[in-house]
């Protein structure tokens, strides 16, 4: 424990690194200098204390998956990813009937609905912070954000992991702690899997914020969704997660708890023989997919406890993506001020999973974010939150997220 130092000048919390701070000034001449910038940053983690205080305990077993892929001209000398394509059906004949072309920014995105932030950038620490506080405000203790590796972006995008260390500097002022959801990046297989979770653990696994979970049999891992999983065949998993396989990732370093996308029913096998420690079901679209579908959910509950697997099913607030898919309404969630996204959380909590992950804080393209959005008035016509208040999500959020403590600590009784 730091004794505290007093002297003319204020509270020391680190009196020999203090002193060194001390000598230095006195060489400059400026004695008050280094007392000021510590009282200022004394002053900023008080304040910060006291934001804290106002939000509720965040719940580590609720996940929301994150994108970092936006980007404007002030901090990316362009827009990114607000101005997406709006995508061609694979139907030539379809595809005569619908938009197509780019989007153009600030007034035009390629969303349904218009954040309260404006077109922002994923590298701008202000819009980091607000997100830590809207989180926190919903009481998510994680955040699973999309990874690219550093080499590779998604085709709307560019690359992504340096924004990675900002990121989880800012979770960690707000107690939030940062998992990965490894993208399709082009080429993925087995070996560049492990050179990645390498890299990723590498580089990040000491921060504070990086996200682990205490296994049954006690040991702390990293946890990794795996996007489209599916895209690999079992075989090729087998080599990196299975511990029979010479080289396995199992029992190294890099040993972690991998989640495997549950999108058909024949997926269930093939996770099994992969090597997965669980699934989970991501889309926000009930009966877009099967492990989608909330009346399959408990059947895939029980697969996952007759094989030791963790289950994770995905909810959402609803989901509409025609601003970027403009034929696809047949998979429009309608979010009827929020009953679709609690009908979605009960399900899930009837299912008592391990973990529910949330789809998405800020999904922007497919309408599935809960962060906060505004109405809009323009040449684009929006969707908003109305006659709610623009938290009213991140609302609904905290409200379950103590449900679903509750109903854990009961679950373990």
């Amino acid at each position: 424990m730091e004794s505290l130092g007093h002297d003319s000048g204020g509270i020391e919390l680190f009196p020999e690194r203090g002193n060194d701070l001390q000598m230095e000034g006195d060489k400059n001449n400026k004695p008050d200098d280094t007392k000021l910038i510590r009282l200022a940053q004394v002053e900023k983690d008080t304040e910060l204390e006291g934001i804290l205080r106002k939000f509720p305990p965040p719940n580590y077993y609720l996940h929301a998956f994150y994108y970092i892929w936006f980007g404007n001209p002030k901090f990316d000398g362009k827009y990114v990813h607000w101005d997406h394509l709006q995508l061609p059906h694979w139907d030539s004949k379809v595809a005569q009937g619908y938009p197509q072309g780019r989007h153009i920014p600030p007034d035009d995105i390629g969303s349904n609905f218009y954040p309260s932030l404006g077109a922002y950038s994923s590298k701008d620490p202000s819009v980091l912070q607000a997100h830590m506080q809207q989180l926190r405000t919903a009481a998510i203790g994680v955040i699973a954000v999309s990874w690219y590796p550093p080499d590779s972006k998604d085709d709307n995008g560019e690359p992504l992991d340096d924004i990675v260390p900002l990121l989880l500097e800012v979770a960690h002022k707000y107690h939030i702690k940062v998992a990965f959801h490894i993208e399709p990046y082009k080429g993925r297989d087995e070996v560049n899997m492990y050179t990645n979770v390498k890299y990723i653990i590498d580089k990040y696994g000491e921060h504070p914020a990086f996200f682990k979970y205490q296994t049954n049999n006690g040991k702390l891992l990293p946890l990794f969704y795996v996007y489209d999983s599916y895209l690999m065949n079992s075989e090729q998993w087998a080599k990196l997660l299975k511990h029979t396989e010479s080289g396995s990732i199992r029992d190294t370093p890099y040993d972690a708890i991998f989640i495997a996308l549950l999108v058909e029913e024949k997926h269930k096998r093939d996770i099994l023989t992969a090597g997965f420690d669980g699934l989970y079901t991501y889309f926000a679209t009930n009966g877009f997919s099967y492990g989608s579908t909330q009346r399959n959910w408990a059947s895939i509950k029980s697969f996952c406890e007759d094989n030791n697997l963790i289950f994770i099913p995905s909810v959402g607030p609803g989901y509409i993506d025609t601003s970027i898919r403009p034929w696809n309404f047949q998979n429009t969630r309608n979010r009827i001020n929020g009953k679709y996204y609690e009908t979605s959380l009960s399900a899930a909590l009837e299912t008592k999973p391990d973990f529910i992950s949330i789809t998405s804080f800020n999904e922007w393209h497919e309408g599935t974010q809960i962060e906060t959005a505004i109405p809009k008035k323009g040449q684009v016509v929006y969707l908003d939150y109305l006659p709610n208040r623009p938290t009213i999500y991140l609302e609904i959020t905290r409200k379950w997220a103590a449900i679903f403590g509750g109903e854990r600590r009961k679950w373990q009784e």
